[in-house]
C-alpha cells in the first residue's frame, strides 16, 4: 500500500491525485466530437470540516499506540497476550452500530496480535474483518487490500513488521470510504469497538502489575469517551433495539463520569475492566 495511494484514497472524490503521466496534447476544436453531456457535480472541498474531521480522528489512540503507552508507563505486560483467545465474534448481525463495534473490536485484535498469533488466526480475523466492512459498506480498494495481505500472509511474503505497518495503514484508509458510502457515523463507531477493546486489556494489565498510579496516564481520556457518544447517541442514528449498543451507551456514560474525576483510583480501574468486559462478553 504506496503512500500516494493512501493520500488518495484519504480524498476520495474531493480531491483530484494525478498519476504523474506525460500530459497529452489537447486536440484542436475540429478534432474534438461534438457529444452532448451532462454537466457534473462536484463535490466541494470543505477543509474546515476536513480538519475537524482529522483533529476527532487523532483524538483516538490506535491499538498500537496503546501498547507503546503501556511500555512507556512503565508495565511490562504485552496486550496481545490479554486477548481473548477463544472469542469468535459474529459478523452476522443486521444493526450497523453493532456491527461497526465488532469490526473494531476485530481490528484490534488483529493489530495487537500481529507478532504473536498463527497464521490461521490472523487470516480468520482478516476475513471478519472483510465481511464486516463490506457489510458496513466499503468499497473495492479496502476488500482488494484486505484479499492481498490474505494472500501475502498465506505465501509467507510478508513480514510480521510489515504486516504490522499496513494493518496500521488500513486503519486509516477505511476512513474516506465508509464515510462516503456509509455515514461519518461509521468510523467513530469502529473506532468506539477498538478503544473498548484497547481499554479493556490496558486496564487488565494496570490490574495485574497493580500498578493503579498510572491509570490516569493511561486510562484518563474524558474527550475521546465524549467523542463516542456523540454519535452512538447521535439523533436519528439506528435506533431499532440492540443490546451491544444500548450497553455500550451505559458503559460509554459510566466511563465519561470516572474519566472526569480528578483521579483515578483501583475501584475506577476495576469499574473500567468490568464494565468494557461486560460488552465485550456481548459480541
Amino acid at each position: 500500500m504506496s503512500n500516494k495511494w493512501f493520500v488518495c484514497s484519504l480524498l476520495g472524490l474531493m480531491v483530484a491525485c494525478s498519476g504523474g503521466d506525460t500530459p497529452t496534447e489537447e486536440p484542436t476544436p475540429e478534432e474534438k466530437p461534438v457529444v452532448e453531456t451532462p454537466a457534473k457535480k462536484m463535490k466541494k472541498l470543505d477543509l474546515a470540516s476536513l480538519q475537524k474531521a482529522a483533529e476527532e480522528v487523532a483524538l483516538v489512540p490506535s491499538p498500537a499506540e496503546m501498547q507503546k503507552s503501556l511500555k512507556n508507563a512503565g508495565l511490562t505486560s504485552d496486550l496481545a497476550g490479554l486477548v481473548s483467545a477463544e472469542r469468535d465474534i459474529s459478523m452476522t448481525v443486521e444493526h450497523k452500530d453493532n456491527l461497526a463495534v465488532r469490526t473494531g473490536v476485530v481490528l484490534a485484535d488483529l493489530v495487537l496480535t500481529v507478532k504473536t498469533s498463527s497464521k490461521e488466526s490472523k487470516l480468520a480475523r482478516l476475513e471478519k474483518l472483510k465481511a464486516g466492512f463490506k457489510a458496513l459498506g466499503a468499497g473495492d480498494d479496502i476488500q482488494a487490500t484486505i484479499s492481498d495481505l490474505g494472500t501475502q500472509i498465506t505465501n509467507d511474503a510478508i513480514n510480521e513488521d510489515d504486516l504490522l505497518k499496513e494493518m496500521d495503514e488500513l486503519s486509516g484508509v477505511m476512513v474516506s470510504e465508509l464515510e462516503y458510502e456509509a455515514g461519518e457515523w461509521v468510523v467513530p463507531l469502529i473506532q468506539a469497538g477498538s478503544w473498548l477493546e484497547g481499554a479493556n486489556l490496558v486496564s487488565a494489565a494496570i490490574i495485574k502489575e497493580d500498578k493503579f498510579d498510572v491509570a490516569g496516564q493511561l486510562l484518563k481520556q474524558p474527550r475521546v469517551v465524549e467523542y463516542f457518544l456523540k454519535y452512538v447517541e447521535r439523533e436519528g442514528g439506528n435506533k431499532a433495539p440492540d443490546q451491544v449498543v444500548k450497553k455500550l451507551t451505559e458503559v460509554l456514560n459510566n466511563l465519561k463520569t470516572i474519566a472526569e474525576k480528578p483521579s483515578m483510583n483501583a475501584e475506577d480501574v476495576k469499574a473500567i475492566n468490568s464494565s468494557t468486559s461486560e460488552v465485550l462478553s456481548m459480541l
